[in-house]
C-alpha cells in the first residue's frame, strides 16, 4: 500500500474509534513503531485534533470523535495551484516530493473534467524553464542542491547557524544570523550577519557541505543585529526614476540588494536607490551591465562618474 493510501485509509480508521494506541495502528497496517509516529503526526498536521495519553496503557483519542471541517476547492482554485505548480518547475525549489504528493491528492480530489482541463493547460503553458518536449507537471527533473532542503530545516529550528562552505580548495566555517534566503537564476543565495566579523555577507548554496545550529557563549539578540546590519549600509550613490518600460524590464530580472519605490498608484513609475562600489570592478561591471538591460526609459538623479564612464566605454564598444 503506498504512504498516500495509507494514510486515508489511516484516518478512516481512527476516525471510528473512540480510541486507538500505536500498537494496534502497527498490526492493522503492518508497519513499524516508526512509521506508526510519522504517520500519525501527518495525519495530525493535516488538521485531524488527536490528543495524546502518557502511561503505560496510554495512547490516542480523536476529539469529539470528528475531524475537522473538509476543505473544498473551487474550481478556479484548483486551476490556481496547479499553474502555480507549473510556473516554479525547474526552478530549484526544495521539497520537491512534497510539491508531488500534493498533485498527487489534488487531482484524486477532483473531477474527470476538471483533470481534463488540467491535462489541456499543461500542454498549453509554456513557462521559462519548462521543457516542450516534456511539460510533465510532476516531473523531478529540478531537485535542488542537497543541502538546500538540510538548510531550511535548520533554520525553522533556530537562526543562529555554523556554515560550512568549499571556497575554492579550502574550506571554510561562518557563525552566521540568517537574515534572508534569496532565490535568483534557479540558485539559492544565503543572506547572513557574520557573528565573527560583525558585518553581512551572502553565501551560494550550492557551496555548502554542512550546516549545523550554532549556539555562542554570548548571543547578540536581533534587535542588536538589525542595528548592526543597518548602521553598516553604505551610503546611498545612485537614484534613478523609472518609467513602465524600465519597470518591466525590473521585473524581468533584479540585483538582490536593489529594490523600488513606486510613486504612483498604478505602479508605472518608480525610485530606484542603491549603493555601488565602483572599486569593485565586477560589481561595478555588473551594475552597469543591468542598467543597460533596463533600458532607456529612466531618468538619472545620482550615478557615480566610474558607471557613467563604464556605459560610455560599452557604447563606444557597440557603435564600433
Amino acid at each position: 500500500m503506498k504512504k498516500v493510501e495509507r494514510i486515508n485509509v489511516m484516518m478512516r480508521y481512527i476516525n471510528n474509534r473512540a480510541h486507538f494506541t500505536l500498537s494496534e495502528i502497527m498490526r492493522e497496517f503492518n508497519i513499524s513503531r516508526s512509521t506508526a509516529i510519522r504517520d500519525i503526526r501527518e495525519i495530525e498536521s493535516m488538521g485531524m485534533p488527536l490528543v495524546s495519553e502518557a502511561g503505560r496503557d496510554g495512547g490516542y483519542f480523536v476529539m469529539h470523535n470528528s475531524v475537522l471541517p473538509q476543505v473544498r476547492f473551487t474550481d478556479h482554485e484548483v486551476k490556481a495551484l496547479f499553474i502555480a505548480f507549473m510556473a516554479t518547475r525547474n526552478q530549484q525549489l526544495p521539497y520537491l516530493r512534497s510539491r508531488q504528493s500534493i498533485a498527487e491528492k489534488l487531482l484524486s480530489l477532483i473531477s474527470e473534467t476538471q483533470q481534463d482541463d488540467l491535462i489541456l493547460l499543461n500542454q498549453l503553458l509554456l513557462f521559462e524553464g519548462t521543457n516542450p518536449h516534456n511539460p510533465d507537471l510532476l516531473d523531478l527533473s529540478d531537485l535542488p542542491h542537497p543541502m538546500v532542503e538540510s538548510l531550511f530545516q535548520m533554520l525553522l529550528l533556530d537562526r543562529y547557524l555554523l556554515l560550512t562552505i568549499q571556497e575554492e580548495e579550502e574550506i571554510q566555517s561562518y557563525p552566521i544570523y540568517l537574515l534572508h534566503l534569496h532565490h535568483e537564476k534557479s540558485f539559492w543565495i544565503i543572506e547572513g550577519f557574520d557573528l565573527k566579523e560583525e558585518k553581512k555577507r551572502t553565501f551560494p548554496a550550492d557551496q555548502l557541505i554542512d550546516v549545523k545550529p550554532f549556539s555562542p557563549k554570548k548571543r547578540l539578540g536581533e534587535k542588536e543585529i538589525l542595528e548592526k546590519v543597518n548602521t553598516g549600509k553604505e551610503r546611498v550613490n545612485v537614484v534613478l526614476e523609472l518609467g513602465p518600460e524600465a519597470i518591466a524590464q525590473y521585473k524581468k530580472y533584479h540585483l538582490l540588494r536593489v529594490s523600488l519605490a513606486y510613486t504612483n498608484p498604478y505602479q508605472t513609475t518608480a525610485i530606484l536607490k542603491t549603493y555601488v562600489n565602483v572599486h569593485n570592478p565586477e560589481e561595478l561591471a555588473e551594475f552597469t551591465n543591468w542598467l543597460l538591460f533596463l533600458g532607456r526609459d529612466i531618468k538619472v538623479r545620482e550615478l557615480p562618474e566610474e558607471v557613467v564612464q563604464e556605459i560610455h566605454k560599452r557604447l563606444d564598444h557597440y557603435s564600433m
